[in-house]
């Protein structure tokens, strides 16, 4: 029973549980409630039993509610078998807001396909009772109709009021999303789960456009305005030996995407290095945020969302380039580790040059007062590793040779042509 005195100390006196009365298995106003449910009313799950008749007398006829108690996982299959995916109600205030994240614990391992639930987070201090006597059945239908799905209030627990400003608090971002969905058992469902985490990520971390850089819309081909291709007659290759930094890094991080693209698996591995590059076109940049987002995908759909988001010229322009076209694990596509050594040599060669940009940046404040042999030897190691990471293709000796044309040449590749030419030399008759 519930006190009519407001200052009485108890305000419900619950009766005990027996043998034939066990709260965790039962639901307050269960019968007429599915009756309302299967004319197709939603299913609503209320707090407490004054909501519930509250509602009921509202035209929401369909609503139940746990006997003082939290949900259990009986009460959760009750709820499924009356329907799909009942929206919880639940009071908008903290008691309310951490019921609903203890529900979404209980929830995740028992999905199904065609089983979920839904969100209506009343406003602060407010139940349903409140909502209905304040403002009518209208706003609390359209409290229902904004309902939010289960893996959304999720992300909401893991991201409201926290800043993620460093690699640290975004791997513990990561990995508190990523523990909880793995309680999901069905890989289905899972897999959903972690791509509509992706996207939310994806749109919480994504870079700030520059302004006047925006997309012009789907499908643009925005690659028309990247620097022209290398000419056959260079002697070295352009990634090597362009004076133009700012180029250099353009077409280096073209070379980078472009394995990516064909050989996705090797996208998490170098997923912080990724994350960092600085992305000096606008177009690489929303590339490899979709690469990001989408890294499970096999190559082929994925090239399919490219297209879909960037246009279907995007990929074939990128690989078309000559300086992406000649990279070895480009013509051999799907090779894990021609792409690996390829995205971790590029990535390093970016790194080294940009710290020494900024160290030159800080020579150049630092020559308005007294030179100091510091600062030339902050500028000779810096010079020192970028030209180590520049030449580092050029010393892989056991791998490949270089080309008449700046092309490497995979020594497995060449000598198996050899071996073939020589084959058929032998075998010409005559010979």
């Amino acid at each position: 029973g519930r006190a009519m005195d407001p200052n009485d100390n108890a305000k419900y006196l619950n009766s005990p549980e027996t043998e034939l009365f066990d709260k965790g298995r039962s639901l307050y106003n269960q019968g007429p409630a599915r009756t309302a449910a299967g004319k197709g009313q939603p299913l609503i799950v209320a707090e407490g039993y004054m909501d519930v008749i509250a509602l009921a007398s509202a035209g929401f006829e369909a609503a139940v509610a746990p006997l003082g108690t939290a949900i259990t996982d009986n009460q959760l299959q009750m709820l499924w078998r009356i329907a799909p995916e009942p929206i919880i109600a639940l009071d908008g205030d903290t008691a309310g807001l951490r019921a609903a994240m203890r529900l979404i614990d209980l929830a995740l391992p028992l999905l199904e396909a065609g089983r979920s639930l839904r969100f209506a987070i009343m406003p602060p201090g407010k139940d349903p009772d409140d909502l209905l006597r304040e403002q009518g059945a209208s706003a609390l239908q359209k409290l229902l109709d904004e309902a939010l799905p289960m893996v959304r209030l999720l992300w909401q627990r893991e991201t409201e009021g926290k800043v993620f400003d460093s690699p640290e608090r975004k791997a513990a971002l990561d990995k508190a999303l990523r523990d909880r969905i793995m309680t999901i058992k069905d890989p289905s469902i899972r897999s959903h789960y972690g791509q509509e985490i992706k996207d939310l990520r994806w749109q919480l971390f994504r870079p700030a456009r520059p302004s006047g850089g925006g997309k012009s819309g789907k499908g643009q081909g925005r690659w028309k305005g990247a620097p022209a291709s290398a000419l056959a007659s260079t002697k070295a290759s352009v990634l090597a030996a362009s004076d133009d930094s700012r180029t250099a890094e353009h077409l280096r991080e073209a070379v980078i995407l472009a394995a990516l693209v064909t050989c996705p698996e090797v996208i998490e591995p170098f997923e912080s290095g990724i994350e960092q590059m600085r992305c000096t076109d606008p177009l690489h940049a929303d590339l490899r945020q979709l690469l990001l987002r989408d890294m499970d995908l096999d190559a082929d759909t994925l090239r399919t969302r490219i297209s879909d988001a960037l246009g279907a010229e995007t990929l074939e322009n990128l690989l078309a380039q000559r300086h992406v076209a000649i990279v070895p694990c480009i013509r051999s596509p799907g090779d894990v580790e021609k792409a690996r050594m390829t995205v971790a040599e590029e990535l390093a060669k970016l790194h080294s040059a940009r710290g020494l940009d900024a160290e030159i940046a800080e020579a150049v404040e630092d020559l308005n007062g007294v030179a100091d042999e510091g600062l030339t030897w902050r500028l000779s190691e810096a010079a020192q590793a970028a030209d180590r990471a520049r030449r580092s293709g050029q010393e892989d000796t056991a791998e490949y040779d270089l080309g008449d044309n700046g092309a490497r040449i995979s020594r497995e590749e060449r000598g198996a042509l050899d071996a073939l030419l020589d084959a058929i030399k032998h075998q010409k008759p005559g010979g």
